[in-house]
């Protein structure tokens, strides 16, 4: 029997699964600008959206710190930077390759943590999480290597996907880890505008002219504001709450609705070695993180 605050927290993962979902169709719909770009003002505003929910909204009776001390400024420009690189590389990587590969891609994330655990903290891995990289491995390659459009430039894409997989992968086991020390509003708050700090120099350097500033600008606000202010904001509330190996799982959905998303508003419909393939790897994730 699940305690409430556990049922709480998979509510938190589904609504946050149904932000997310959205990602990859608003940043398509960002139009020339850079990656650095959206990338730095939607972390920016993503960390503004929160701080005015903590002020509208704040955490009553919450334990934990609001506000950070000055020895853990490092840590949070650290783990900005984490999530700097994660968001980069994932919106980056619509650039380059489908909206299925690079979703699929990055929710190999839990794979990722248990290879990192098994190697960094000598943390055995039972046989059945080599059985479901195994499978992952598989999907990865149907994924690729029977996709009948595949070029180099997807390479490239597949590539950023998967390191923003990994970086993923840290930024989720930060965030549970830091449950206890900071409220959610606080954390959530620092660590956005940390990662938007870390790509402001690149987006100045990369801040090119564009034909239409008004679409791509509200794209990038929903952005900011929907899958960021509120999903991920969601997503580390759940993560407070409910064990982080079933909201990984919830959160692979992203994965499903993401791409049907993506067919209805961008018309992108995704190849039948790329659906095999993706269900494939979620397979193979589920029976690691299960």
């Amino acid at each position: 029997m699940r305690t409430r605050g556990e049922r709480k927290g998979i509510l938190y993962a589904a609504l946050a699964v149904a932000m997310f979902s959205f990602s990859p169709v608003f940043v398509r719909w960002t139009g020339g600008w850079s990656p650095f770009v959206v990338t730095c003002l939607r972390m920016l505003i993503g960390s503004g959206t929160v701080c005015m929910v903590s002020l509208v909204w704040p955490q009553r009776g919450a334990k934990e710190k609001r506000h950070i001390t000055r020895g853990d400024w490092p840590r949070f420009a650290l783990w900005g930077l984490v999530t700097a690189f994660h968001f980069g590389c994932y919106i980056a990587s619509l650039d380059y390759t489908s909206v299925a590969h690079s979703l699929a891609l990055v929710y190999t994330s839990p794979i990722w943590v248990s290879l990192l655990s098994w190697l960094v903290l000598r943390e055995p891995l039972p046989r059945r999480k080599w059985v479901g990289i195994f499978v992952t491995l598989v999907g990865m390659g149907v994924l690729s290597g029977f996709e009948p459009a595949w070029t180099p430039r997807m390479l490239l894409g597949d590539v950023l996907a998967l390191g923003s997989a990994v970086a993923f992968a840290v930024y989720t086991v930060t965030g549970r880890a830091q449950r206890t020390r900071y409220s959610l509003h606080t954390y959530a708050t620092a660590v956005y505008g940390a990662a938007g700090l870390w790509l402001l120099p690149l987006a100045v350097c990369t801040l090119r002219p564009v034909e239409r500033v008004g679409a791509p600008l509200l794209s990038v606000v929903a952005l900011g504001v929907f899958p960021l202010g509120i999903g991920h904001t969601l997503y580390n509330a759940a993560l407070r709450r409910t064990h982080s190996t079933l909201v990984n799982v919830i959160a692979t959905q992203e994965v499903t609705v993401g791409v049907l998303l993506s067919w209805w508003l961008l018309g992108e419909m995704p190849s039948a070695s790329a659906v095999a393939g993706a269900l494939i790897m979620l397979v193979g994730v589920v029976q690691v993180v299960v």
